[in-house]
């Protein structure tokens, strides 16, 4: 499936059968592309038939457009601008559409980006050397909420957040389980503001179990590499103050993992944190500090936390991460890079059409657990798609 980039054109859909898998789910051929089994049903229904299974589909199929009766490219618009901070009355007054419309194309593709995220950083396995996070309190009617992000600096990649409704030990777990699940069993800076649950949310999080030989639970092993870094500031009559405190062993550790993410020596510091903050609440109207825009659902507020997080991580070059490169003599030219692109998830910049109209693919088929020998008819698919 792929979006034809001129701005005339960008609504056309064309069925590209190398990159179509089937997505029935009784299909051993499930989520697998290239196989020879995904023939054109009907071109002008962009529907396409599965020889393995023998049903059809449509192309839209595992993306935020499947039935939807608006055009693809006025969507893609729509969630674009909303992605980089226009405000929804605007598209409202600028479109003629319901504001109950928008907010259904916003959630659904929040809960794409969602599942988007989830498979390609989720699931990384990552050397983050130095990783930072903090909160940010989001107005609401009535009462406040909290939004929790975490990043790793070196390549200024974003590894999640949480939404919650109190700034406690739950919401805590959840943020630092973000870094947890990416990061290698190696060492590791991790820079928090004061708030008390970090550190035994930290040392609960990285641990790994060890294996033996008994039944019941194995037991865990803190990682020994873990440094945790806390800077608390106080302002008193005008005057700022700022006092760092450093949980872990020695010093020497913390200054060669400051060198290795941030390319200068220095001290700990929450900055690239704050500066992904203000991404956030330059794009999301709810973070603004001064402003009459108040959150009305924890769904939607999810859904573009999502939404601008992949945006930041696969779609946006970076200032910061991008590479010179000499050519000749006295010439050069600099080469641009996504937080995605320099943490080697991906081979390229995603563009917005792109990112939007990714399928999300099923999990593959696995055979019917049954008792006695195997049919040469199961055994033949297992052996072709297993």
């Amino acid at each position: 499936m792929k979006l034809i980039g001129q701005p005339k054109l960008i609504g056309v859909i064309i069925m590209n059968l190398q990159t179509l898998f089937c997505p029935n789910y009784a299909c051993p051929a499930r989520g697998q592309v290239n196989q020879g089994n995904i023939h054109a049903h009907s071109v002008p229904e962009k529907r396409c038939r599965c020889d393995v299974c023998g049903k059809t589909f449509s192309v839209t199929k595992g993306t935020l457009f499947y039935r939807l009766r608006t055009d693809p490219a006025v969507v893609m618009l729509v969630i674009t601008l909303l992605a980089y901070g226009c405000p929804v009355q605007a598209i409202v007054a600028g479109f003629g559409f319901d504001r109950r419309t928008v907010k259904q194309w916003w959630q659904r593709a929040g809960r794409h980006c969602e599942a988007f995220h989830q498979q390609f950083v989720a699931t990384a396995q990552l050397d983050l050397q130095h990783a930072q996070a903090d909160e940010i309190k989001v107005k609401m009617w009535g009462r406040s909420l909290w939004m929790g992000l975490s990043m790793m600096v070196s390549t200024r990649l974003w590894l999640g957040g949480v939404v919650s409704l109190n700034r406690d030990k739950a919401m805590i777990d959840k943020l630092v389980a973000t870094m947890r699940q990416v990061a290698l069993c190696r060492p590791l800076l991790i820079a928090v503001d004061g708030l008390p649950h970090y550190r035994k949310a930290i040392r609960r999080a990285f641990r790994s179990p060890l294996p033996q030989c008994a039944n019941g639970r194995p037991r865990l092993i803190a990682w020994s590499d873990i440094l945790i870094g806390r800077v608390i500031k106080r302002k008193l009559n005008g005057v700022l103050t700022v006092e760092r405190h450093l949980l872990g062993t020695g010093r020497q550790p913390v200054t060669a993992l400051i060198q290795q993410s941030q390319g200068v020596t220095g001290v700990i510091n929450t900055a690239y944190i704050e500066r992904l903050n203000a991404t956030f609440r330059q794009r999301l109207a709810w973070l603004s500090r001064r402003s009459r825009v108040l959150a009305q659902q924890t769904t939607t507020l999810n859904a573009g936390m999502y939404i601008v997080g992949c945006f930041y991580n696969f779609c946006d070059a970076h200032k910061s991460l991008r590479i010179r490169l000499a050519y000749g003599s006295f010439d050069h030219r600099w080469i641009q890079r996504t937080p995605a692109l320099a943490a080697g998830l991906t081979d390229h910049i995603w563009s917005t059409q792109e990112l939007l109209m990714y399928r999300m693919p099923p999990p593959r088929w696995q055979p019917p657990l049954k008792c006695g020998r195997r049919s040469r008819e199961l055994q033949a698919l297992i052996e072709r798609w297993c």
